[in-house]
């Protein structure tokens, strides 16, 4: 019986394998890079806004501290946006007439809240809430990046899964005492800027982590333990923040409820 096909079909068919094998394999790479990109995640974008709101001149020019605008955010799941009132508190004074500002006037005038665009959205099955993280020694700019140096916001963070979890597997390399939570500029302890803790009494209806005091300046007292590494001072907090574990942590149920 004469065959049907040549020979070198063999040598086609086994190049043809190889060859949706490496397709196969590109493409994957592509689509793993495209959706760590900052054309899915707008890491780094800068969406305009309603109102060319300054964190960098609020902040590090006028010495607004982040709760002043950001009302909720050691009570609530939710940081907040803050109410047209909030910014007519300084602007029904100064810049009355400034163009930029007509906005928010026009809401204060109407009644109309600001159409602000959310720069640093998750997705509506995740649950986040901003009131742990704070009363558990994450810093803002440990997720927002340093928005005192930001003269429009973008998202410094991927803010992905990945992301979330790489913190949640070692809280402790992210941790700081409470009294340095709003602090920006804060810089994790060294051997030339060290940080001394001490314990006091916890008390009811406060969070634990408030049971701890810090501070940069040495303070003569015996009660204070010295750090010099983030790797110390994080193992120090997390037992005394009283942190889940990081098996606990990185448990399903943790964002998706």
């Amino acid at each position: 019986m004469a065959q049907i096909f040549d020979r070198s079909s063999n040598a086609l068919a086994r190049a043809s394998l190889v060859l949706t094998g490496l397709i196969v394999i590109g493409l994957g790479v592509t689509l793993d890079a495209l959706q760590r990109s900052p054309w899915v995640t707008r890491q780094g974008q800068r969406p305009d806004q309603p109102v060319p709101f300054s964190h960098k001149h609020h902040v590090q020019g006028l010495g607004l501290q982040c709760q002043y605008c950001h009302v909720t955010v050691e009570k609530s799941s939710y940081a907040g946006i803050p109410p047209t009132k909030t910014c007519m508190n300084c602007h029904a004074q100064i810049w009355t007439n400034a163009q930029l500002l007509e906005p928010v006037r026009e809401s204060w005038a109407t009644g109309k809240s600001i159409p602000w665009i959310k720069v640093h959205d998750l997705p509506d099955y995740v649950y986040f809430s901003h009131e742990i993280h704070v009363n558990k020694g994450v810093g803002c700019a440990s997720c927002h990046g340093r928005v005192d140096q930001m003269p429009l916001m973008y998202a410094e963070n991927t803010l992905q899964m990945e992301w979330c979890l790489n913190c949640h597997r070692n809280p402790a390399k992210n941790l700081r005492p409470t009294s340095e939570i709003y602090n920006n500029s804060w810089e994790k302890p060294a051997v030339e800027r060290p940080v001394w803790c001490a314990l006091g009494d916890e008390k009811t209806g406060v969070p634990t982590a408030q049971s701890v005091s810090c501070t940069t300046q040495e303070p003569g007292l015996t009660s204070y333990k010295k750090f010099t590494s983030q790797d110390e001072l994080g193992s120090f907090l997390v037992d005394h923040y009283k942190i889940r574990t990081p098996n606990e942590l990185s448990s399903c149920e943790v964002c998706h409820r």
